[in-house]
């Protein structure tokens, strides 16, 4: 009897990093939830679903509004989730001081960054099962020990506190032996890196997708590079 493809929820795969790790998955046989935030936009997930046979679904989550999780959790009531991997994310601009940042602009890259990605964790961990894996996409901004350059001040400090956040909910007993990462996939050319990034994503989402899959099943946190390597918190 064949065993059925392993499934993948991907939080935030309409576009970038999140859609190539979905194909990604795709391509080595697995099934792949995505989420899209907007309802109404056709997105390159919308494509990949076209194309999959039904091995790539769609949902839609807007990791910034609470009062969707609880449904979502409704209809994924019944799968078992083998990787769970919150990938979705924002910034604001970069050159703006901390202190001349607007309250708004603020909370929003916190709330987005660090307090949504928790929030879509709690409400869905128990659909993983103890040989998976939960994660969510940090970056090597957040780390306090290699912060030698300063600069996006805002982006750095929500990706350090999406660090410390995974810290405690890894410190909990109920985690205890959770298989658990984020990810510092490196400076990679998107929508959010910009065009002088010096990688691909062709290059870098494999190596992404790798670390993944490697970390099913081994408990405790990790902060992981593309490479696997660990990264300074």
């Amino acid at each position: 009897m064949t065993e059925p493809s392993p499934t993948a929820l991907i939080v935030g795969a309409s576009r970038g990093l999140g859609h190539a790790i979905a194909t990604e998955l795709f391509d080595r046989g697995w099934h792949v939830i995505g989420t899209v935030r907007d309802v109404t936009a056709r997105t390159p997930l919308h494509d990949l679903a076209g194309k999959s046979d039904g091995r790539v679904e769609i949902e839609h989550l807007d990791i910034t509004e609470p009062e969707q999780l609880p449904p979502l959790r409704e209809r994924l009531a019944d799968r078992r989730l083998d990787v769970l991997f919150v990938n979705a994310g924002t910034t604001n601009n970069p050159q703006t001081p901390v202190g001349e940042v607007s309250t708004a602009d603020f909370v929003d890259v916190m709330v987005t960054n660090a307090l949504s990605p928790m929030r879509v964790i709690e409400a869905l961990q128990d659909l993983v099962p103890p040989d998976g894996l939960i994660g969510a996409m940090s970056s090597g901004q957040g780390s306090i020990t290699n912060n030698t350059a300063g600069s996006r001040e805002v982006y750095r400090s929500s990706k350090a506190a999406l660090n410390m956040l995974m810290r405690s909910f890894a410190a909990r007993p109920s985690e205890a032996g959770r298989a658990l990462v984020v990810v510092a996939p490196g400076w990679i050319r998107t929508a959010l890196g910009g065009p002088d990034a010096p990688f691909t994503m062709d290059e870098t989402v494999p190596l992404i997708v790798d670390v993944l899959l490697a970390k099913r099943g081994k408990p405790g946190l990790e902060f992981l590079d593309r490479n696997g390597e660990t990264v300074p918190w």
